[in-house]
């Protein structure tokens, strides 16, 4: 398992589909995964840290799950199947309950959890660095600097 970290979340255009940007924490790739609207607001929620007036479906799981006495460890990242991407819920108590990668990072991001990746993710789905991609990358910070969570939803 690879440790990843979350670049941020863009809408990718002309499709208008959002994405998750991951990156290797000791590495150069890049992992891509598209996702749904409302997790993609949920993503750039956590990582701003935005207050919301009553808790949004990831952080009533948060509550939920510290509520139960247990806590997120981890999320894994497991399987690509014909672009379709899956992961796992890894709690504190042994518990593991399979997930969709655009929800599990959510929680994390509220949890404080790590997300890992397996290796057999990364090479299939992950994308190297090059110089390039690297500008695209400053460019996509700069991007998510402007955006708020509401433009995605």
């Amino acid at each position: 398992m690879r440790e990843v970290e979350v670049v941020g979340v863009r809408v990718e255009m002309p499709t208008n589909q959002p994405l998750v940007l991951l990156r290797e924490t000791d590495g150069g790739r890049y992992l891509p995964i598209w996702i749904g609207a409302v997790e993609a607001s949920a993503i750039a929620y956590a990582q701003q840290g935005t207050a919301t007036v009553r808790p949004l479906t990831h952080e009533l799981m948060q509550h939920l799950v510290e509520a139960l006495g247990d806590e997120l460890d981890e999320v894994r990242i497991v399987d690509v199947r014909d672009g379709i991407f899956f992961a796992l819920l890894v709690f504190s108590s042994g518990v593991e309950v399979e997930a969709r990668p655009s929800d599990s990072i959510a929680l994390a991001l509220r949890a404080g959890a790590r997300i890992v990746c397996t290796e057999d993710v990364l090479d299939e789905a992950g994308i190297q660095s090059t110089t390039d991609e690297d500008q695209e990358i400053e460019k996509f910070r700069e991007f998510l600097d402007d955006v708020s969570p509401e433009d995605f939803g």
